[in-house]
């Protein structure tokens, strides 16, 4: 996938020859061409999922990991850094404080 160009995505897809024909096929009797048919069947494909009595309590599952990923990270920094609390208590009135960096990537995401 590539960055988003205002709000939109590009994804490539590798199809075998027969379901590319096929899937050709079908959007040519519809009167669609292939993005549009492409993110109709995506779109089902989505609300598809959406409506398993399980989904939600997967992706709160994920949501869930997001969230323990991100307090470790935090804690990482915090660790380094320390708190903004921490910065400013031991600091005489007045004098300037550092931010702590915000939004940095690392080199593995």
């Amino acid at each position: 996938m590539t960055e988003p160009k205002n709000g939109v995505k590009t994804l490539g897809i590798k199809l075998p020859n027969e379901l590319h024909a096929q899937f050709a096929l079908v959007a040519q009797l519809d009167g669609l061409n292939l993005t549009d048919a492409i993110l109709k069947a995506i779109e089902l494909y989505v609300s598809t999922k959406k409506a398993e009595p399980d989904f939600a309590a997967r992706a709160a599952g994920v949501l869930a990991e997001i969230e323990a990923e991100a307090a470790s990270r935090r804690a990482a920094i915090e660790g380094l850094f320390g708190t903004a609390e921490d910065s400013t208590a031991d600091k005489p009135a007045g004098t300037p404080t550092t931010a702590t960096p915000k939004g940095r990537k690392t080199g593995s995401e």
